[in-house]
């Protein structure tokens, strides 16, 4: 009853004239970033640090906390429409989206993914207003051990989306682990693969590898097939999902959010592995397994609310600890620090306001997004339209924009056009980008939890399972590797109804 007391105060802070503007202005700040590849949430609000040296604590941090939801829409919208994803989140949203999008249901991808990101949000802040101090308190119990575990399994579920050859797609995992490597070791200090580059000792930003795999890699390829094929103007589609729509979609969106929550209130969770697993999740549940990869409206919704709910958990122990999980929450972070307020466990104690505040804008938030976005689905579709010249040169150029943008280096202007031509290099050859991208998110997240786990144990490699959690997740890592090994097995040589062919020989008949 006290949370319920709290939360309705925290709407008359969050309702006054002045946040709700900033609300707003959060919002449409946060979905023109995400829309715009390479410049996310976290870049948006530490450009916005200094210009809120005036306003209150509660104000910017409401509209900080809308430029990252809005953030999170705006980069399923070029994932869906340019196949350029705008954050690491929504890589696979790509997968799904553009694929619905090139088969004239661009619309629909988009109202699934505006819906599902306000369905999770909103069931999202109301378990971060519920439930905080239990999975906080869970989220800090678990060890090294435990996250690598899960770091782990998140690394298996990239064989449900290595491509037709499982050879190609763990090459591209290869890739991805080996780009991930570039930089200082964790541990001793030393530089590896730097190559004698300097500039390369703090390794190469997820945002640049994204934007120049995905979206200049694209843009060359189409360049490449321009003379080739006729260039045709992609239908757009009706700007509303139909009734089966609806009936495909609402069960992700359920599902992703029950994955989403607890990774974004993990220290090791983040929206990447979430994303993964409930994309996965949707092709092994599915009634239409064949769709997937041909534009299956699950793998837009399941994803998409994973996202969005992975945002509302993030900020579970970035309020009650004063722990960040990502980028977006760090700046936020330092932005509680320069209005003087210690964050951590008192900070919902001390400061009652802000915190409820700030809950209570994500309601709002979630409820704009939706009111602003859901309408705009048909015009964002309308990008398809463009003559595809035009569009992948503005691609180039806001890609350029947003990899300068990082760190505002040339050098990384360098390595966008370096990991560009890898990335048509890939699309020549047959290789699938999706599990480069998984590779080099995962890749030092596996090194450190493992090297923690070690650490700890002297060395023993007892130390890898000595958390329950741990041993969970291992077995089901055993069993999800021995199961289709099993049912090979079983197919090959179990009982057959008479008259029934083997797979083999049906190929072969």
């Amino acid at each position: 009853m006290d949370t319920l007391n709290l939360l309705m105060q925290g709407f008359g802070t969050a309702l006054t004239p002045m946040n709700l503007l900033y609300a707003c202005i959060g919002v449409l700040l946060g979905t023109a970033v995400g829309v715009l590849p390479g410049i996310g949430p976290a870049m948006a609000v530490a450009l916005l640090l200094p210009v809120t040296y005036n306003l209150g604590p509660t104000s910017a941090l409401i509209m900080f906390a809308g430029i990252y939801y809005g953030g999170m829409y705006g980069g399923s919208t070029t994932s869906i429409l340019l196949n350029t994803p705008g954050e690491s989140s929504t890589v696979i949203t790509a997968i799904e989206g553009h694929k619905m999008a090139k088969a004239g249901r661009a619309a629909q991808a988009l109202a699934t993914a505006a819906i599902g990101s306000f369905v999770a949000g909103t069931i999202g802040t109301a378990l971060l207003a519920v439930c905080a101090p239990f999975v906080v308190k869970f989220a800090v119990s678990l060890g090294p051990s435990s996250y690598l575990s899960i770091m782990v399994l998140g690394l298996l579920t990239v064989t449900a989306v290595l491509g037709s050859s499982k050879v190609r797609g763990f090459a591209s995992l290869g890739l991805g682990l080996g780009i991930g490597l570039i930089g200082l070791d964790p541990v001793t200090g030393q530089q590896r693969l730097v190559f004698g580059l300097p500039l390369l000792s703090d390794g190469i930003d997820i945002v640049v590898v994204a934007v120049a795999i995905f979206a200049v890699g694209e843009a060359l390829w189409i360049a490449a097939h321009l003379r080739r094929n006729k260039t045709e103007t992609i239908p757009v589609g009706q700007p509303w999902m139909g009734k089966k729509d609806w009936q495909r979609s609402w069960k992700p969106w359920l599902r992703g959010t029950a994955f989403g929550f607890p990774f974004g209130a993990m220290p090791a969770g983040g929206a990447e592995v979430p994303t993964f697993l409930s994309y996965v999740t949707e092709k092994k549940l599915s009634k239409h397994p064949e769709e997937f990869g041909h534009g299956a409206i699950e793998g837009v919704a399941g994803p998409e609310a994973a996202n969005n709910a992975s945002a509302a958990g993030t900020l579970t122990p970035l309020l009650a600890l004063g722990l960040p999980t990502n980028a977006t929450a760090a700046v936020m972070l330092a932005a509680l620090v320069q209005f003087g307020i210690q964050p951590g466990p008192l900070l919902f104690e001390n400061e009652p306001v802000l915190v409820w505040g700030l809950i209570a804008s994500l309601f709002i938030g979630n409820t704009l997004l939706l009111l602003i976005n859901l309408p705009m689905a048909p015009l964002w579709a309308k990008l398809l339209q463009i003559p595809r010249p035009y569009l992948y040169a503005g691609i180039l150029f806001f890609a350029t924009l947003g990899a300068f943008s990082v760190n505002m280096q040339a050098f990384d202007l360098v390595l966008l056009l370096v990991l560009g031509a890898l990335g048509f290099a890939m699309r020549r050859y047959g290789l699938p980008v999706l599990p480069l991208i998984i590779g080099l998110i995962l890749g030092p997240r596996i090194e450190g939890q493992l090297r923690k786990s070690l650490q700890l144990s002297a060395g023993d490699i007892s130390g890898l399972f000595n958390e329950p959690v741990a041993v969970v997740v291992y077995i089901l890592v055993v069993v999800l590797l021995a199961l289709p090994l099993f049912i090979r097995l079983w197919r090959k040589f179990g009982p057959q109804k008479p008259g029934t062919l083997h797979v083999e020989d049906q190929i072969h008949a």
